[in-house]
């Protein structure tokens, strides 16, 4: 049955593309804004969210919304736990502003989806580029956090499976003390229900947790990037302590082995 659902939820993804992106791309010929383009993208994602609870059973809870920043021109980068696709298209659509997402150039060749995301003001990279592409993203990043747009990365750099930590690597902190804006972190348990390289998604609960704001005035940007680190992951344990036997144990008075 999780096979059928996951199959339906993948093809209503793949029909429902297809009118949404040509919809932006003729905006976008037209003259249309970024901020219309972008609406038109965000209602797509939440679409895409919505179908998950819809064929797969995929529900969500937030927390923690009220640490977001309230100021209109307050731009500010959010950095995420990165489990599955799913957050990918989560985050846009409960986020209250416009977010850009820093991502690698080789989606803009995906058929409809990397059209569409080619057409919105994000901020796509060439890493074989190195710092060239880190000049760029830093350009880019203060452009658009002087507008007010939230820029969102993935300190992990790629999905990380469920109960695992990658490297949380520092160019988010960089960008952020280097534009002044302050970081928020987010963890987020979608790997219980859309596992990594999974086709198969399995119905549940996917749990985001917002974090303090955390000011980068001042800060080094590897002991800013660190303490981001160590409060997502304390909260992956909190949110997911399954995903973390050892962590598990301790908390309900259990030995190991």
């Amino acid at each position: 049955m999780s096979l059928l659902r996951s199959v339906i939820h993948m093809l209503w993804m793949g029909i429902t593309v297809i009118p949404y992106t040509l919809l932006i791309l003729l905006v976008r010929v037209c003259g249309g804004s970024p901020a219309l383009r972008w609406t038109i993208a965000r209602a797509w994602l939440t679409l895409s969210v919505d179908s998950a609870g819809w064929f797969c059973g995929i529900k969500y809870r937030v927390q923690g919304m009220d640490n977001l920043p309230t100021g209109a021109d307050q731009g500010v980068v959010l950095l995420c736990k990165h489990q599955s696709t799913y957050e990918t298209f989560l985050m846009p659509a409960i986020m209250p502003r416009s977010l850009a997402y820093v991502f690698k150039k080789e989606l803009l060749s995906i058929p409809f989806f990397g059209w569409s995301i080619g057409s919105l003001d994000m901020i796509h990279i060439d890493r074989k580029q190195g710092s060239r592409a880190f000049h760029k993203m830093v350009e880019q990043g203060k452009r658009l956090l002087a507008q007010g747009i939230w820029v969102i990365m993935f300190p992990e750099g790629t999905r990380i499976e469920r109960g695992q930590v990658g490297e949380y690597k520092t160019g988010a902190t960089r960008l952020a003390i280097m534009t002044g804006a302050p970081v928020v972190p987010i963890a987020v348990t979608s790997a219980k229900c859309w596992p990594r390289k999974s086709f198969i998604k399995k119905p549940g609960v996917v749990d985001v947790s917002v974090g303090p704001m955390i000011q980068s005035a001042g800060r080094k940007h590897d002991e800013l990037m660190q303490e981001v680190q160590d409060w997502i992951e304390a909260e992956m344990r909190r949110l997911d302590p399954e995903a973390y036997p050892a962590v598990a144990a301790i908390s309900t008075g259990g030995t190991q082995a």
